[in-house]
C-alpha cells in the first residue's frame, strides 16, 4: 500500500514548475512576434476542432510561424498526440530555443521521457543553446530516467551558461535530480549554493531525504525549513507529504502529530493528499479510534483510504468493525482490490474468528472475486492458523505447486499442529523441488524433530542452515538452540549460544530453558545473573523459567532474589509470573508466601494453572483440607479442572489415606467431560491399596480402559506386601507378569512371595522362569 502512495511523491509536485516554466518562456521571447494578434482559438475543446484550426492555419500561409507552431506543438501534447507535435515541429525550417523548449515539453509533460532526452540530444547537436525553462524539464527527465551521466553534463553546461545566477527553478531541479539518483550529498550542495531558496527547493530536498531513507534527516531540514518563517519559504502541503511520510518511515507517532497540529495551524488539512498521508500514519502506528478518525476527515476516500482504516481494524483484532467497513466500502461503489481482500483474511486468522473467516471466504467466492496468488496464500495462512489443515491441503494442490510462499506455508501449518512427520516430509519434498525455505518454515522443521527426537534429521538441518548462511537468523539459531537442548546435547547448545554475535531475550531464555530441561538448574540461575548483570531486560519468560530452576533446587534465597528483582524493576506481575511465584513458594517450603500471592490475584484472573499450582502445593505439603478447600472455590469460580487438578487432589487424598473424598473426587472426573490416565489410577489404587481395600483396588484394575503400567502394579503389589495378603499378592504378580513379562521386579516379588510362606519349589520355578526368558535382575530395583 505505501508503493502505492509513495512512488509518485518525487514527479507529483515539480512536475508543474517545467511546465509552467516553459509555457512562460512564450509570453517572454514572443512577446513582439507578428503573429501574436492572429485570431487562434483560445480555447479549443476536442481534438477534431484542433485538426480543422490546424488545417486552416496550413491554408492561410501561417504554418511556418513559430509563435503559431508552438502553440500547435502545446495543443496536440494536450491531447496526448505528440506524434503530431513532432510534425509540427519537423515543418519549420528555422527553429529557436524557444521551439525546441515547446518539443522537449510535448513529450515529457506526455511521461515520454525518452523521446524528450532524444531531442535536447538534437537540439545540442544543431548548436541551440538551452535556456533558464529548458534546463528544469531536461534535468527531470534525466531523473526519471536515472541518467545521472547526463545530468552531470548538463549540470556543467548550465554553470559555464551561468543559468543558477538568481534562478531557483534551476537549483531546485538539480536538487531534485541529484535526490532521485540517490546522490544525497549532491543534493545538498545545490541546495546550499541556491542563494533565494523557495518552497520547492526545501521539498525537493526534503522529499529527497525521505526517498533515499534518511527519514531523520528530512525531519530535521522540515523544521529548519519552518523556522526561517519567510513567506516563499513556508512548507506547503507537498512539504508536509514529505514530513509525514519521513514519521511513517520512522514510527515516529509523536513527531507526526506535531505535523499534524501545524497542518491545523495553517490550514493545509484540507488536502487530500495530507489528509491521506495523515491516514497512512495513524493507521500504522496510532490507535484504531485515531486511525479512524483521521479517516473520517479524508473528504475524497479512495481504494487506499478504505484499505489503511480496515488494515487498522485487522490489525488490532477489531474484525467486525473491519466487516462493516468492508461493506461500507461496496456501498460507496468502491471495489475491494486484492489487498483489502488479503488485510481481511489475515485478521480473521491472526484472531482465530474461525466462523468469520469462513463465512468471509463463501462471500468472496459468491461475489466472484478474483483468487490471485495474493488472495490464495492468505487463504492458505488462514487455514493453516486455524489447524483446519484438510482445507489448507486443497487450496495449495489448486495453486502454484511451484509458488515458494504455498510451500513455506504448509510446512509451518503442519508443523503448527503438531503434525510433525508430515511437516518434515513436506519440507523434504520442497528441498527435491528446489523451492527455497523461508525463516519460519525452516523453524518449524527444526520444531518437529526436536519433538520426534529425530537427531539426524535435526542436526541434517543444522548443516543445511550452515551451508545455506542462514544459521545467523536469530529465529533459525534460537530453535537449534532448543533442539539441541531437548537431543539433551547441552554441548552443541552452548556452542551455537557462544557463536551468536546477536542474542535477543529468547535466545537467553531458551539457552536457560535447555539448563532446566537436562536437570542442570544452577547453570540456568548462573546464566540468568549474568544477563541481569549485563542490563538486557528480561521478559514474563525469563522470570518464569528462571523461578522453575529455583523450584528445581528448592532455593528458597535465590527465588527471593528473583521476586525481589522483579519488584525493583516495577515489572508488570501477570498471571503465568504469579503462577510461577506460587509453585516456587511451595516448592521451597513457604506455603503461606504462595497462598499470600494466590490471594493477591483476583477470582477472575485466575486460570486453571493458577488454582493446579495452588492446590499441588497444599498436597505437597500434606495440608489435604486446605487442597480440597481451594478445589472447591475453583468450582464456585466456574474454572473447569482438567486432568493435572485431579491428579494433584488424588494425590493429596492418597497420601492422607482419605478414601471417601478421593471416590468422590475420581467419580467427579466423569461430569467434567476429564478422562482418567495411568496417573489417575494409579493415584486411586495406592490410596485404596494403603487403606486396606485390596480386592476393590484390584476389581479397579481388571476395570480399566487400558493396560496398567508398572506404577499400578507397584502400587497394589506394594499393598499386598503391607497388609500380608499373599494369596491376591500371588495372583496379582503373575498378572502382571503377563502385561509385562520383561520386568524382573515382578518374578522377584513373587519368587519372595512364595518364599514367606514356604512354597519354595515355586519359587526356585519362578527364577528358572527368569533365566528361560532371559529377564536378569537389575540391580537395586524394587518396584515398591
Amino acid at each position: 500500500m505505501v508503493g502505492r502512495k509513495s512512488k509518485y511523491i518525487l514527479t507529483q509536485w515539480y512536475l508543474p514548475l517545467c511546465l509552467y516554466s516553459s509555457s512562460t518562456s512564450c509570453t517572454i521571447t514572443y512577446h513582439n512576434c507578428p503573429a501574436r494578434n492572429w485570431p487562434f482559438p483560445h480555447q479549443i475543446s476536442d481534438l477534431q476542432h484542433l485538426f480543422q484550426s490546424h488545417a486552416y492555419i496550413i491554408t492561410a500561409g501561417y504554418s511556418n510561424n513559430i509563435f503559431i507552431a508552438s502553440n500547435l506543438i502545446s495543443l496536440y501534447s494536450s491531447f496526448n498526440k505528440p506524434n503530431s507535435s513532432t510534425r509540427v515541429f519537423d515543418s519549420i525550417n528555422t527553429k529557436d530555443t524557444f521551439l525546441w523548449n515547446s518539443i522537449i515539453k510535448s513529450y515529457f509533460s506526455n511521461g515520454r521521457y525518452s523521446q524528450a532526452m532524444e531531442f535536447y540530444v538534437k537540439m545540442r547537436v544543431s548548436n541551440t543553446l538551452p535556456s533558464q525553462f529548458t534546463i528544469p524539464m531536461v534535468i527531470t527527465t534525466c531523473a526519471e530516467l536515472h541518467t545521472l551521466c547526463y545530468g552531470r553534463n548538463i549540470h556543467g553546461l548550465a554553470s559555464k551558461l551561468g543559468l543558477f545566477a538568481g534562478n531557483t527553478a534551476i537549483g531546485s531541479s538539480f536538487v531534485y535530480m541529484y535526490s532521485k539518483c540517490g546522490q544525497m550529498d549532491y543534493a545538498c550542495i545545490i541546495f546550499d549554493e541556491i542563494s533565494r531558496r523557495d518552497v520547492v527547493a526545501w521539498t525537493a530536498l526534503i522529499i529527497g531525504y525521505v526517498q533515499n531513507d534518511e527519514s531523520e534527516k528530512g525531519l530535521k531540514c522540515l523544521h529548519k525549513m519552518h523556522k526561517v518563517g519567510d513567506s516563499a519559504e513556508k512548507p506547503n502541503f507537498r512539504t508536509l507529504q514529505g514530513g509525514l511520510q519521513a514519521c511513517v518511515n520512522m514510527g515516529a507517532l509523536l513527531e507526526g502529530k506535531c505535523l499534524h497540529g501545524l497542518i491545523l495551524k495553517s490550514g493545509i488539512g484540507l488536502s487530500q493528499i495530507v489528509q491521506s498521508s495523515l491516514l497512512s500514519l495513524y493507521s500504522k502506528f496510532g490507535t484504531p479510534s485515531e486511525a479512524h478518525v483521521s479517516f473520517c476527515e479524508v473528504s475524497n476516500k479512495d481504494l487506499i483510504s478504505w484499505t489503511e482504516i480496515i488494515s487498522v481494524y485487522s490489525r488490532f483484532g477489531f474484525m467486525d468493525k473491519c466487516l462493516v467497513m468492508f461493506l461500507e466500502m461496496q456501498v460507496s461503489k468502491i471495489d475491494p482490490d486484492e489487498i483489502v481482500i488479503s488485510c481481511m483474511i489475515l485478521g480473521f486468522g491472526n484472531f482465530m474468528c474461525v466462523s468469520k473467516g469462513k463465512a468471509f471466504h463463501g462471500f468472496i467466492i459468491r461475489r466472484n472475486y478474483v483468487f490471485d496468488h495474493m488472495t490464495r496464500n492468505a487463504l492458505l495462512a488462514m487455514y493453516c492458523k486455524f489447524g483446519q489443515l484438510n482445507i489448507a491441503e486443497k487450496l495449495f494442490n489448486r495453486g502454484n505447486l511451484w509458488a515458494s510462499e504455498s510451500w513455506n506455508m504448509m510446512v509451518f501449518g503442519y508443523g503448527n499442529v503438531g503434525l510433525n512427520a508430515k511437516c518434515i516430509e513436506q519440507f523434504r519434498e520442497m528441498q527435491h523441488r528446489g523451492i527455497e525455505a523461508e525463516s519460519n518454515c525452516f523453524t518449524a522443521v527444526i520444531s518437529s524433530c526436536s519433538q520426534l527426537e529425530e537427531t539426524c534429521v535435526g542436526r541434517s538441518l543444522h548443516c543445511f542452515a550452515t551451508k545455506s548462511l542462514i544459521v545467523d537468523d536469530l529465529s533459525i539459531a534460537n530453535s537449534l538452540i532448543h533442539m539441541y537442548g531437548k537431543f539433551k546435547n547441552l554441548a552443541a547448545t552452548w556452542k551455537i549460544f557462544c557463536r551468536m554475535a546477536k542474542k535477543d531475550i529468547v535466545t537467553w531464555n531458551t539457552m536457560m530453558s535447555s539448563y532446566i530441561y537436562n536437570g542442570q538448574s544452577s547453570e540456568a540461575l548462573a546464566l540468568f545473573h549474568k544477563m541481569t548483570s549485563q542490563d538486557l531486560k528480561a521478559n514474563s519468560a525469563t522470570f518464569v523459567t528462571a523461578l522453575s530452576a529455583c523450584s528445581h533446587l528448592a532455593s528458597l534465597e535465590n527465588g527471593e532474589r528473583i521476586h525481589n528483582y522483579i519488584k525493583e524493576q516495577n515489572f508488570e506481575i501477570n498471571l503465568s509470573l504469579c503462577t510461577a511465584l506460587i509453585h516456587m513458594y511451595a516448592k521451597c517450603g513457604e506455603i503461606k508466601k504462595s497462598r499470600e500471592i494466590f490471594n493477591s490475584m483476583k477470582v477472575n484472573e485466575r486460570d486453571v494453572i493458577s488454582w493446579n499450582a495452588m492446590i499441588s502445593g497444599y498436597g505437597l505439603h500434606g495440608d489435604v483440607e486446605s487442597a480440597l478447600e481451594v478445589f472447591k472455590q475453583m468450582e464456585k469460580a466456574d474454572v473447569l479442572p482438567n486432568k493435572l487438578t485431579f491428579l494433584a487432589v488424588l494425590s493429596a487424598c492418597s497420601h492422607a489415606g482419605l478414601v471417601k473424598e478421593g471416590k468422590y473426587l475420581f467419580g467427579r472426573m466423569e461430569k467434567y467431560s476429564v478422562r482418567p490416565t495411568l496417573k489417575h489410577y494409579a493415584c486411586m489404587v495406592d490410596l485404596l491399596g494403603r487403606s486396606g481395600n485390596l480386592q476393590e483396588a484390584e476389581d479397579l484394575v481388571l476395570s480399566m480402559p487400558m493396560d496398567p503400567d508398572g506404577r499400578i502394579w507397584g502400587a497394589l503389589l506394594s499393598a499386598c506386601k503391607i497388609h500380608n495378603e499373599i494369596d491376591m499378592g500371588i495372583r496379582v504378580a503373575k498378572r502382571a507378569i503377563g502385561f509385562d513379562p520383561t520386568n524382573d521386579g515382578y518374578y522377584m516379588i513373587l519368587s519372595t512371595m512364595y518364599s514367606s510362606i514356604g512354597r519354595w519349589e515355586e519359587a526356585e520355578r519362578v527364577r528358572g522362569m527368569m533365566k528361560e526368558r532371559g529377564v536378569s535382575k537389575t540391580t537395586g530395583w524394587s518396584s515398591l
